[in-house]
């Protein structure tokens, strides 16, 4: 003791200059992880009036993505010309990812995560649309031919959607038992970066088309809704805006509220669509619907808005008694798999940025169960989409530093009132179709981008590496795009394989997926170089707090506790698992749930 005692009197004394330099060290680490510590974790409870305002941006937060899916939908189905139902099908999914939400951060993986529609059905579901039996009639584009109370129209559409409901119903039973089993860590051995980031970047690059087709009806409006969305969401994203607010401390003062930070697809879709707004007023867009530039008038949609209702409560089997398809299921089941894979990911980046330890096995295992049950309940109300994760939210928690999960239950409940008011619908079905095009431009964007990231975790100097990601990207664009062009060489005498093995080929993400999946567990190569290395770092990390955070609410888990055959429930937590000191639970009258 009397000898280090020594040395570190003559370490301060003789190299005083190396001291002051660890000191600063050790100041900036510790400043650097107050800065990403977030203020609210998990199991914390904001004052309720923060609470509030959190949800409600958190529905702004989602708003883009989940609008976005009826609307798209909506051509495939024979809707484009009733805007009615758009609004029925969009106050569908909101009330749907609302009740999904709540149900997620109750009995789910417990974390603070949003759950809304999914893009990885988007698809599947515009491939099984496109087929020629289910290809809509010509009256149907024609806008002066559609009378939207006929019972010829409703069929066409209703037939088409309750197809589609009964594919994902059926279909996210396999998300279920995967979850509730436990398969997913099982699954999850084989399934790496060069499996995930083809699949998530073809969901994006896959509806190019949709896109383009949308932003070229106007491409100066798309262009304006673009740089709108881009000036407030990268340029002047750490720009305050000063409001009044009052306490008790300060009375009445300002406080700053990044408002381009949190809504910027939000402000950039209502400036264009006030710009529009404007121009039809003074004619500026053509009346005639023949010419270019019509659908960027804000009165195409007529008095869709007067007609809605106030009040409407969506209900499992609203469009009639879901139907099935072999090949809209089994397409549809490429989908879920990748929904899967990215909901693990999802889990533990919210888990980081909430303040939490990683998920174990069983908190994954439920998340996953109930992710499946949500695709259930989306199928059967009729949404045309399943439900899951929303990375959107998650990059949000990091951005507010509140990793709060009442607050996304409250946002939960949030969705399911908007998704009761039946003019909230009507009024996001007129946006202009111009608008939504320049949004779709950035979004599917991003989608793509956020795919080609998982590949920081390969060793992209290797020439296997780089052979597997390029021969599966390329390939899934290739072999679809053929596919749709050459349809009859697909004919194998079975009309039943000629359909599932459309859907699927047709499929960008499945080829893709497919592809890099088997590609990458095939070819040898060691770990690190495959990225598994960072990746089971990620799954199996240490718990560095109280994992009690994910038992059951109500006291369940206590009650189970006590019995031995828990421990092999893969969706139950047990105690026998926990170290004694998890077992000391500091009691926080801030403390929720």
């Amino acid at each position: 003791m009397f000898f280090n005692l020594v040395v570190q009197v003559e370490e301060h004394v003789n190299d005083l200059p190396r001291e002051k330099e660890r000191e600063r060290r050790r100041s900036s680490f510790t400043s650097e992880d107050d800065q990403y510590k977030p203020t609210y974790c998990v199991t914390d409870v904001p004052p309720w009036y923060l609470c509030i305002f959190l949800a409600i941006q958190h529905y702004l937060t989602a708003f883009g993505g989940i609008i976005s899916i009826p609307l798209i939908l909506s051509e495939g189905l024979c809707l484009q010309h009733d805007s009615l139902t758009q609004g029925r099908l969009i106050n569908t999914i909101f009330f749907v990812s609302g009740l999904c939400t709540v149900l997620q951060v109750t009995f789910g993986v417990r974390l603070p995560i949003l759950q809304g529609g999914t893009f990885a059905l988007l698809t599947p579901a515009t491939a099984m649309l496109s087929m020629p039996e289910w290809k809509c009639p010509a009256w149907t584009q024609n806008a002066t031919l559609v009378n939207t109370s006929s019972p010829d129209f409703t069929e066409v559409w209703q037939i088409r959607l309750r197809t589609l409901q009964g594919s994902i119903m059926v279909s996210s039973v396999l998300q279920v038992l995967v979850g509730f089993s436990g398969l997913i860590g099982f699954l999850m051995r084989f399934i790496g970066p060069l499996t995930i980031a083809p699949t998530v970047s073809l969901i994006g690059l896959s509806l190019y088309d949709t896109a383009g087709v949308k932003a070229g009806s106007h491409w100066g409006i798309s262009a304006l809704t673009m740089a709108l969305v881009i000036l407030f969401s990268q340029y002047l994203h750490q720009i305050p805006i000063p409001i009044p607010a009052y306490n008790k401390t300060k009375k009445l003062h300002t406080s700053k509220f990044y408002m381009f930070q949190i809504m910027p697809i939000l402000l950039g879709i209502a400036v264009s669509w006030l710009v529009c707004h404007l121009l039809t007023i003074y004619n500026v867009f053509p009346s005639d619907p023949a010419h270019y530039g019509y659908l960027a008038r804000t009165d195409v949609k007529g008095d869709v808005i007067g007609q809605a209702s106030w009040f409407s409560v969506p209900y499992p089997g609203q469009w009639g008694v879901p139907a099935v398809s072999l090949a809209g299921v089994l397409g549809t089941m490429a989908g879920i798999i990748c929904s899967m894979i990215e909901s693990v990911g999802d889990y533990h980046s919210c888990a980081a940025l909430s303040g939490a330890p990683p998920p174990p096995k069983h908190a994954i295992s439920r998340g996953i169960g109930v992710e499946g049950i949500g695709s259930l309940l989306a199928g059967a109300f009729g949404t045309g989409n399943g439900t899951t994760s929303f990375s959107e939210n998650i990059a949000a928690l990091g951005i507010t530093r509140v990793g709060s999960r009442t607050v996304i239950f409250l946002s939960g409940v949030l969705m399911i009132l908007m998704g009761m008011l039946g003019k909230i619908g009507a009024i996001f079905s007129t946006i202009p179709t111009p608008v939504m095009g320049g949004v779709f431009l950035i979004m599917f964007g991003v989608i793509t981008a956020a795919g080609i990231s998982n590949l920081q975790l390969t060793d992209m100097n290797s020439s296997r590496n780089i052979f597997i990601f390029g021969f599966s990207m390329f390939s899934a664009l290739v072999v679809p795009n053929w596919i749709l062009k050459n349809q009859h060489y697909l004919d194998t005498g079975v009309k039943e394989v000629d359909q599932v093995l459309q859907i699927l080929l047709t499929t960008n993400m499945f080829v893709g997926g497919f592809l890099g999946f088997f590609l990458d567990n095939t070819i040898p190569g060691t770990k690190r170089e495959r990225g598994l290395v960072g990746w089971e770092k990620v799954d199996s990390g240490k718990a560095l707090g109280n994992q009690e955070i994910y038992d059951l609410p109500f006291g369940i888990t206590s009650c189970l506790s006590s019995q031995s055959w828990v421990r092999y429930i893969p969706f139950c937590p047990w105690r026998g698992h926990k170290s004694p000191q998890n077992h000391l639970t500091h009691k926080d009258p801030n403390k929720h749930w």
